[in-house]
């Protein structure tokens, strides 16, 4: 799907154990976002790198096949790893994805069933999409930027009304948060224009 996405390929011979990282700047709602990709490998082997990767990455995009319901069933196990390494935080951005849609004959996987799956982890969006037909490959990538930007902005407003908080308590320590804050601010400004996207 990540070779769709940014070279506009479709690689029909796909290799699950290698692992590739891509770079695409994408607009989002009129906001210039360079996107940066890590496809992970889908093997046993590889399963120790995906620790680092949940760790360092802002959004995730949940992948399954539609022709195969075991391929859902374990991306359960991976969401759950996922919100363990980011702190508990259920409102990890993450996109469930049921891929090979134009294989609709060989379908497994419902609508439905997807569907239920996308409400039990908190309504996350879910897409189906068609790497070879170029279906919804784009529309994945942008929710996630979107999920991220939205998260990054509530978090500086949170920051924002806390400090307002300490301002108006006389809280001497209110300018050293405040300079800790707009140090957050800047890295938060950098996470925005490079966004790291995982796919598993």
């Amino acid at each position: 799907m990540s070779p769709q996405f940014v070279q506009g390929v479709f690689i029909e011979s796909y290799d699950p154990t290698i692992e590739d990282s891509y770079c695409k700047q994408i607009d989002v709602d009129g906001r210039q976002v360079m996107l940066e990709i890590m496809d992970t490998a889908g093997t046993e082997q590889f399963t120790s790198m995906r620790e680092f990767y949940m760790r360092d990455a802002h959004g995730f995009l949940l992948v399954f096949s539609i022709t195969s319901m075991s391929s859902l069933h374990e991306l359960a196990e991976l969401r759950e790893q996922i919100v363990q390494i980011k702190g508990g935080d259920p409102n990890v951005p993450i996109v469930l994805v049921g891929n090979k849609s134009d294989l609709e004959e060989d379908r497994v996987v419902s609508r439905s069933r997807a569907f239920q799956v996308s409400q039990a982890w908190g309504n996350v969006p879910y897409y189906e999409t068609s790497a070879r037909r170029r279906q919804n490959v784009g529309e994945v990538f942008v929710d996630v930027c979107r999920q991220i930007i939205r998260k990054d902005m509530n978090a500086r407003m949170r920051r924002q009304q806390s400090g307002a908080l300490d301002r108006s308590l006389g809280d001497g320590r209110s300018s050293r948060r405040r300079k800790k804050r707009r140090e957050y601010d800047d890295d938060s400004d950098r996470r925005e224009r490079r966004s790291r996207c995982t796919i598993l």
